[in-house]
């Protein structure tokens, strides 16, 4: 009987053997799927005319479409005839005669379909890569809300009129079907209630809702709804391009509110000189800024703000920029990027200068922090550490070329940052 035990003991462990290795062998397979299938590039740009080299290192087979598309490397016949098999393990180069959009279907093994890799051809590009810091100043898009709270009526009891139907990122867009455009404007038409129901329509992450709210009389004459909010912003950023056009683009991330993150749906801006007043180092836990001095005078007005976006602002500028010499650079795509030196723009020191830094990684997919790099320059770390709040837009410069700009800093270690794509920038 005991034997007996000892043999079927004997076999579960074997059992619980084989499915512990049958298990690890699956979550192997797993995250080596989707470890490559990250690795992949989701969009790859090519410029029209120019033979552009690809080397990813991937177990991945690739097809795509020859027509308008010339394809050079290790190719193969494809199984429809029209396409051609691409191995993505080793380095091959496409070259487009005219723009257009193309798709190159990838595979595991050339059996597991992993993704559709977009193909876009776009112009040869080329900006002036600027480094000057910027004041900018923007009106929200209807009266953003910061908060909710209660408020103490006239009877002195508190009150939260707002609460769990009002929600912070929300934008205040009318009163009563009365259009609102700021916070005054909210205030007056608040008061001119007396105290009788109010319907605001609200803009919530793209949709337009109504709520009924009751405002609460806290004086003669005046009455609130608990909310806290915004209709303006300020601050110092970098100018990162301009083109031929006088279009330009900046900060390489968008204007985000202060208090809740968010980034701020904009409705008219204004772009302005600005000079750098003080610098606060960075140091591990914090992040250092730079103090500026916008003086907000038509005198000094550069151009406006037309938008706000994940990858930076745009608009276009009205002015010149003072004490700039123009001098246009040619851009470079993600894929002709290399790991190693380059350099950065920056007016921190009161002077446009290159400083030096050195990519460590390059992220194909991300949308703005897909270039990390480290700063080596003696003269800049002493100055501010590294990056610091404000160098955001600083453009990023390799082999004569744009390719990007400062977007984040490492909290802990100022000396380390990242950088977004300048096709990223263009592309918006």
């Amino acid at each position: 009987m005991k034997e007996n035990r000892k043999i079927n003991l004997s076999a579960l462990q074997v059992w619980i053997a084989y499915g512990s290795l049958l298990a690890g062998f699956c979550w192997v397979l797993f995250f080596s799927y989707f470890t490559i299938r990250a690795s992949i590039p989701d969009r790859i740009r090519i410029e029209k005319g120019q033979e552009e080299y690809f080397d990813f290192h991937l177990p991945i087979t690739g097809e795509v479409a020859q027509e308008g598309l010339e394809v050079f490397g290790n190719q193969s016949p494809a199984v429809d005839t029209d396409k051609v098999r691409l191995d993505l393990n080793q380095s091959f180069s496409l070259k487009a005669k005219q723009q257009g959009s193309y798709s190159i279907s990838c595979k595991l093994f050339g059996l597991i379909h992993m993704k559709e890799m977009a193909v876009e051809v776009v112009e040869e590009a080329q900006v002036v890569p600027c480094g000057m810091p910027v004041g900018i100043y923007v009106k929200t898009d209807g009266v953003m809300v910061i908060g909710t709270g209660t408020v103490i009526g006239s009877d002195g009891m508190n009150y939260e009129p707002a609460g769990h139907l009002v929600q912070s990122g929300d934008y205040v867009k009318t009163v009563n079907e009365a259009v609102v455009k700021s916070k005054e404007d909210l205030i007056e038409k608040i008061n001119q209630s007396q105290g009788g129901p109010v319907v605001l329509g609200i803009l919530r992450e793209g949709e337009y809702i109504q709520l009924k709210l009751q405002p609460i009389r806290t004086a003669e004459e005046e009455y609130k709804l608990g909310i806290w909010v915004r209709d303006d912003l300020a601050g110092v950023g970098t100018l990162t391009y301009y083109n031929e056009e006088g279009s330009y683009g900046a900060l390489g991330h968008p204007v985000s509110d202060m208090d809740t993150g968010l980034q701020v749906s904009v409705g008219e801006g204004t772009l302005y000189q600005a000079e750098i007043a003080g610098i606060t180092k960075g140091e591990k836990g914090n992040p250092g800024e730079i103090s500026g001095v916008i003086t907000y005078s038509g005198q000094y007005r550069l151009g406006d703000v037309a938008e706000n976006t994940e990858v930076g602002i745009y608009g276009s500028l009205e002015a010149p920029l003072q004490g700039f010499q123009e001098a246009y650079c040619p851009i470079a795509l993600k894929q002709d990027i290399k790991e190693g030196e380059a350099t950065i723009i920056s007016s921190v020191s009161g002077e446009r200068k290159e400083y030096a830094v050195t990519i460590t990684e390059i992220d194909y997919n991300s949308l703005n922090k897909g270039i990390l790099f480290q700063v080596t320059d003696p003269e800049l770390l002493e100055l501010t550490g590294g990056i610091i709040q404000g160098m955001s837009g600083s453009p990023i410069l390799q082999d004569g070329k744009v390719i990007g700009a400062v977007t984040h800093v490492f909290v802990q270690d100022a000396s380390k940052g990242y950088g977004i794509f300048i096709e990223n920038m263009l592309q918006h």
